[in-house]
């Protein structure tokens, strides 16, 4: 299997420090649009992989990002959004980073390099045949990562990948895979730019989607936000008198006697 490291490669742009800030920033943004183009191609194999994990969500399955550096923090971040914004709670979907929670706001670059740690740390969490583990790779390689899903494989622990080289190691291991062709990062090797903007995208798609089909959302609106803040408390309310008809006093009063949109809406009468 030929494989080609293109997020290696050298950059379509040259004498960067020469270039004025608004030549800078539109190159910048060129590249951009190519992510979101490549994105594009590849939304077949992303259907693919959410249609395989949301009967499994729906069994009690959990969903596991897995990944290093700026791909290990993707998912994270991913992850940590689910609960405020769908009302899940925080072990339905996890990300997990090689270096731990230290490597989030600082560079730990040799935790990727052990191909055992990474099953270590998943098997924290217990990972069983109803869970999905996503490996979060913009070159493919790894070792960390790969070590972790090879040994998915091994369990019965369905495997999906997201990476930016085509044909990658990571691709042996990963049941459903989503290659997003970027090319070559706007400073070479950069892959925390396009490739990252790429991952960041289909990692939207990935829990956006499912949370959708599992019924996190009425309408076009998140009805099982967490009330956390005068914010989420005004748009909840916001939510609850455009679905019920009702007056804002009467959409806050509601909030207050049964604490979430969801039981608001089910026992308004």
């Amino acid at each position: 299997m030929s494989f080609e490291k293109i997020t290696e490669k050298e950059s379509n742009y040259d004498s960067l420090e020469t270039k004025s800030t608004k030549e800078l920033l539109s190159g910048i943004h060129q590249e951009d649009k190519v992510a979101f183009t490549a994105v594009g191609l590849v939304l077949d194999n992303v259907e693919k992989l959410i249609n395989h994990l949301v009967p499994k969500m729906k069994e009690g399955g959990r969903l596991f990002y897995i990944g290093a550096g700026t791909s290990g923090r993707l998912g994270v971040l991913d992850a940590s959004e689910c609960p405020p914004t769908f009302g899940v709670n925080s072990e339905m979907v996890s990300g997990i980073i090689a270096g731990g929670i230290d490597a989030l706001h600082q560079s730990i670059e040799n935790a990727e390099d052990d191909p055992i740690q990474g099953w270590k740390d998943l098997k924290k969490h217990q990972p069983g045949q109803n869970d999905f583990v996503i490996g979060i790779a913009a070159s493919g390689t790894t070792p960390y990562v790969l070590g972790a899903l090879e040994k998915c494989q091994k369990n019965g622990i369905s495997t999906g990948c997201i990476t930016c080289n085509p044909k990658s190691p990571i691709t042996q291991f990963s049941d459903y895979s989503i290659e997003v062709i970027v090319g070559p990062e706007f400073v070479t090797g950069s892959s925390r730019m396009k490739a990252g903007t790429a991952q960041k995208l289909i990692l939207n798609m990935i829990t956006t989607s499912s949370m959708i089909q599992l019924g996190r959302v009425k309408g076009n609106k998140m009805i099982d936000i967490q009330i956390s803040n005068v914010k989420l408390v005004d748009r909840a309310a916001r939510i609850l008198m455009e679905e019920l008809d009702i007056e804002k006093n009467k959409a806050t009063e509601l909030l207050d006697e049964y604490k979430s949109i969801r039981g608001a809406i089910k026992n308004y009468s």
